[in-house]
């Protein structure tokens, strides 16, 4: 019902994040998935996974200041018409960690106009209070992009990583949002596959 490409290292990211994992046969199996319809998730090394393999537009650069960040940060629900928002309101900043070291977004100009112009800027980074300040970007991210979506809306891919944060007991459960609303989206109908 949807395809999940989690975080971790595909082939320990020697030559760069994603670059050879985009080569996987599954991901031609993936790409037939989301080209049909299909609700697609990139979380962290998944999302640099779906910009090699060019089903999101953009590329990771290394961190601005060149550290590996592992922190909880906050996240501004920019739109809730994607799979993976539906159940999220954007007006309460999540709070999910990151760990990366290159998940600086980065788009020529040209590109990130049109993510703009288009509404494909899905979460940005945000302080607790929700204001878009750079103190707030982790990585250096252009206009503090911490996800997009594909031009169908059912491709997303975020640096931030929901799974780590689904129980109180880890420090946040805002991340089950995500996964609720792919629920709520495969059992509406809503993004349903064309196969």
């Amino acid at each position: 019902d949807a395809v999940i490409l989690p975080g971790g290292f595909a082939h320990g990211d020697y030559l760069r994040t994603g670059a050879i994992a985009r080569f996987s046969p599954i991901m031609q199996e993936v790409k037939r998935f989301a080209d049909a319809g299909g609700p697609v998730l990139g979380i962290c090394n998944g999302f640099q996974v779906l910009l090699e393999a060019g089903m999101l537009p953009g590329a990771m650069l290394r961190n601005a200041n060149l550290h590996f960040h592992c922190e909880h940060v906050y996240v501004k629900v920019e739109q809730t018409d994607t799979p993976f928002t539906l159940a999220c309101s954007s007006a309460r900043p999540l709070k999910i960690p990151v760990a990366h070291g290159e998940g600086n977004y980065y788009a020529e100009p040209d590109v990130l106009a049109r993510l703009e112009k288009n509404r494909q800027v899905i979460f940005r980074y945000v302080d607790a209070d929700g204001s878009l300040t750079p103190a707030a970007n982790p990585n250096g991210s252009l206009h503090n992009i911490a996800g997009i979506c594909s031009e169908g809306r059912n491709v997303v891919g975020l640096m931030p990583h929901p799974e780590r944060a689904c129980e109180l007991a880890v420090g946040s459960a805002d991340g089950l949002l995500l996964f609720e609303s792919v629920v709520k989206a495969v059992s509406e109908g809503v993004f349903a596959t064309s196969r």
